[in-house]
């Protein structure tokens, strides 16, 4: 006999993702859409007892870097370990269409320097399989996941592929070339892209130090982009920025939201050289959609932290002259040599000078640096630093740092809170994440495989923000739900799913919300190549289902695939649209 659903999620507290505050009830699924929220009667074809468990939409995460991986791996972990049901990729203006044969080295000598990733990784890892946007798109779309996908047109790509040497060496763009990138843009959109990203910060540089072919890109060259996605009559404008002169940069924001219509979010971190500019930005966000205007600011829940560690791109020692004695060595050489007396004392007694770099300085901040423990903290107190360590020991912060990445076979960490973090708290964050122009994001799934492990953000915001966080005020669940589903899906046009209730897909978690924990990030020789990434797991997600069929079961996929590329906004339900 035929079940009435094909999937019951039992007696679970349900939290809808509208904000409404928590209830128990049942969720009926049929033909991958929630069919009945409440008190549900027929039977369905495979049950799940949510008693005393959280039932949630699937999350959304709208800032990944999947770009490469979503060509060659169906599971887009870490993301997919921590609820995420539906990522967009192309953040940052980087990517890898629309390109020609010959600048595929360039495009990947860009992600690598922007994003971390490897050389070997992608040139070994991407198909190629195309030459044109459209053609991209198709390529995914003939593949399968463990989530959905959306994409974005990216800026730099398509600077390259209009412009060629001069897009690459930030020259204006001509009127003929902003033709032709309006047209791809419109094409773009057509063919399904979510919308288009660029980048306008110095932090984004190729692996051999150029900045990003869109660092100077001209307004009128963003305009004439925006108005072929306005021609399209769809997409979102994604952009990241320096806002060194931040009234200027936000001026030209707002004329491409005013000329173009189309919507725009930008991300948005607390910066140790200007830490109250966030709060200027807050102010002319909130006056922008007083105004009527579709802008939004992606935030970060935690630091944007750098990890360090043996095994990783950076750790205290890369700079000095003994330890590159043995850098090229396999892990379990190096911690025998660092454990050896005589070669430790070679090594702690070096003097280097300092240098103005990032890695030839932040790796011995030890006024900023924590030891990142095997259960992660992420709002650390001052008296945690490794300098506060030595002052109270009598010992060489350089001695600390190394013990630790010592520990666990040479697989400790020492984690620099970078962004978001100048005050020594999170207070900062949750200022943003509590603005109502505000969504999460910045998670960077997929990139800096080597230095930062963020795309478990969205456990920090159910773990840290609604239940553990001890130095400032707490979020509702229903608030932080709501912040990581609905708005985000919203945020670029995914009106179909983030919310329990009748017609919307079927995206949901089961958690576990007394035993929902971050795991220490590791380390994964997983990628092509034989490539090393830093992942980060987590316990509590009993269940993730994507379109009603259960991709994760406690942490551990299925063999269910039922992620898709998506292609372009999605319209709400029917009988909701109606409404």
């Amino acid at each position: 006999m035929e079940k009435a659903f094909d999937l019951v999620v039992r007696g679970g507290t349900v939290v809808d993702g509208t904000g409404a505050p928590p209830i128990e009830a049942d969720v009926g699924v049929k033909d991958g859409r929630i069919a009945a929220v409440g008190r549900v009667a027929g039977a369905g074809a495979e049950e799940i007892d949510a008693r005393g468990q959280l039932v949630t939409p699937g999350f959304v995460d709208i800032h990944t870097h999947y770009d490469g991986q979503a060509t060659w791996d169906q599971r887009m972990q870490p993301s997919s370990w921590h609820g995420v049901t539906t990522v967009v990729m192309g953040n940052c203006g980087v990517g890898f269409a629309p390109c020609r044969g010959e600048d595929h080295d360039r495009l990947i000598r860009l992600m690598e320097g922007v994003e971390d990733i490897p050389f070997p990784v992608l040139s070994q890892g991407l198909p190629w399989n195309w030459e044109s946007y459209p053609e991209y798109l198709d390529s995914l779309a003939r593949r399968a996941f463990d989530v959905d996908i959306g994409s974005q047109l990216p800026h730099a790509a398509l600077r390259v592929f209009v412009m060629g040497e001069r897009g690459a060496n930030r020259e204006p763009a001509t009127e003929a070339d902003i033709h032709a990138m309006a047209a791809i843009a419109k094409r773009a959109m057509e063919a399904g892209a979510i919308g288009f990203a660029t980048s306008r910060t110095l932090n984004h540089r190729t692996s051999d130090g150029q900045p990003t072919p869109t660092l100077t890109a001209g307004e009128d060259e963003l305009t004439g982009i925006a108005m072929g996605m306005a021609a399209a009559g769809q997409g979102v404008l994604q952009v990241v920025s320096d806002f060194q002169d931040p009234e200027a940069e936000w001026a030209m924001l707002r004329r491409l939201v005013e000329t173009s219509g189309r919507p725009l979010s930008f991300s948005l971190l607390q910066s140790p050289k200007a830490p109250r500019s966030y709060q200027f930005l807050l102010e002319r966000l909130r006056a922008a959609n007083l105004d009527g205007l579709q802008m939004r600011a992606q935030v970060a829940s935690r630091p944007v932290g750098i990890l360090f560690g043996l095994e990783l791109t950076l750790n205290p020692f890369s700079q000095h002259a003994v330890y590159r004695e043995i850098a090229g060595r396999p892990l379990a050489e190096r911690v025998a040599a660092l454990r050896d007396p005589s070669f430790r004392a070679r090594l702690l007694g070096e003097e280097i000078e300092a240098q103005r770099s990032f890695a030839g300085s932040q790796p011995r901040n030890w006024a900023g640096m924590f030891l990142m423990g095997g259960v992660p903290d992420y709002e650390p107190t001052a008296d945690q630093t490794v300098a506060a360590m030595a002052e109270r020991t009598g010992r060489d912060p350089a001695e600390i740092a190394l013990d630790h990445m010592l520990s666990h076979d040479g697989r400790g960490m020492l984690y620099l809170p970078f962004l978001n973090y100048a005050d020594g708290n999170l207070d900062p964050a949750y200022e943003m994440l509590t603005h109502p122009d505000c969504v999460p994001g910045l998670s960077d799934g997929g990139a800096h495989v080597g230095m930062i492990c963020d795309g478990s953000f969205p456990t920090t915001n159910l773990v840290h923000w609604t239940r553990d966080r001890t130095r400032g005020p707490k979020l509702s669940i229903e608030r932080m739900i709501k912040a990581q589903c609905r708005d985000t899906a919203e945020t670029v046009g995914l009106f179909d799913r983030g919310v329990i209730q009748p017609g919307y897909r079927a995206d949901l978690n089961v958690i576990d919300y007394g035993r929902l924990k971050l795991k220490a990030p590791e380390v994964a020789h997983d990628l092509p190549a034989g490539g090393r990434r830093l992942i980060q797991r987590a316990e509590g997600y009993t269940a993730t289902i994507l379109a009603g069929q259960v991709t994760y079961r406690d942490g551990t996929p299925t063999d269910a695939l039922p992620g898709r590329l998506l292609r372009g906004a999605q319209a709400a339900p029917v009988r909701l649209a109606a409404e």
